[in-house]
């Protein structure tokens, strides 16, 4: 199980320094040449040469959603001479929570519970004050949002020493994630390591903030860096791989959810 969560959440790692190595590694030919959706009493699959797609170990790749099949069916088309899985973040989603199967739900909601107890959102700098204030002003809206939403409190701290966050707080946003599907929770996991925030994934879900809204709130601190010292191209990069891989998980809770 640990081992499926940490696939999940191996989005950090993401951008060119990473596809510098993956050159190093023999990718697979396209072995295909139609690429299809076919739909059946409402599900859909997609199919590579009138094959249906499967995950690596053989499990068959199956949705009930129209716009989520066509993603995937997207990102198959697109391959070249080669197939870089890199480049399909919906496909290599799905693929990990077909993979995870069912049992993996509870595991993958405790993981997000996990990064809420000690979220991105409730540890703030005490300077430089321009800092302090974007944090402020960015931070402190979505927890009020969350707050009211759910009838919550939350405890922010500043610095890194740990801070108990209340327990019938992480109790009640457990609660909204229970009779969640694998699939999806599995995104918000994605979503959660992506962000290094079990909150904003919350709140994306409960539709209280947009995507790049969360995107935002999770980069104050790097921005903020970038501001002061330039931007770096492998970083860059890594950031572009790494939103590409948040916009599906967000789509697929958008679509599942």
């Amino acid at each position: 199980m640990r081992e499926f969560l940490e696939d999940a959440l191996r989005h950090q790692d993401a951008g060119a320094g990473r596809q510098q190595r993956d050159r190093l590694v023999e990718l697979p030919k396209r072995f295909y040449d139609s690429v299809e959706v076919k739909e059946e009493n409402g599900v859909y699959t997609v199919t590579l040469n009138n094959r249906v797609t499967k995950t690596p170990t053989g499990r068959s790749i199956t949705t009930t959603n129209a716009d989520l099949a066509s993603y995937m069916r997207h990102e198959w088309a697109a391959q070249g001479e080669f197939i870089d899985p890199d480049t399909m973040p919906h496909v290599k989603l799905i693929n990990s929570a077909v993979e995870g199967g069912e049992e993996a739900q509870p595991a993958l909601v405790e993981e997000v519970i996990k990064y809420a107890s000690n979220d991105l959102l409730l540890y703030r700098a005490d300077y430089p004050r321009e800092l302090v204030q974007r944090q402020e002003q960015v931070w402190d809206d979505i927890l009020v949002k969350l707050a009211r939403h759910f009838s919550v409190s939350f405890q922010p701290t500043v610095g890194i020493i740990h801070q108990e966050q209340p327990p019938e707080m992480l109790a009640k946003l457990k609660a909204s994630l229970a009779a969640l599907h694998h699939i999806p929770a599995t995104a918000m996991v994605s979503l959660t390591g992506l962000t290094g925030s079990g909150l904003l994934a919350i709140a994306m879900r409960e539709d209280l903030i947009d995507r790049d809204t969360a995107w935002t709130a999770a980069h104050i601190d790097e921005d903020y860096q970038i501001s002061l010292w330039g931007e770096d191209f492998e970083a860059s990069e890594r950031r572009k791989q790494r939103r590409t891989e948040f916009d599906a998980a967000a789509n697929v809770i958008k679509l599942l959810a």
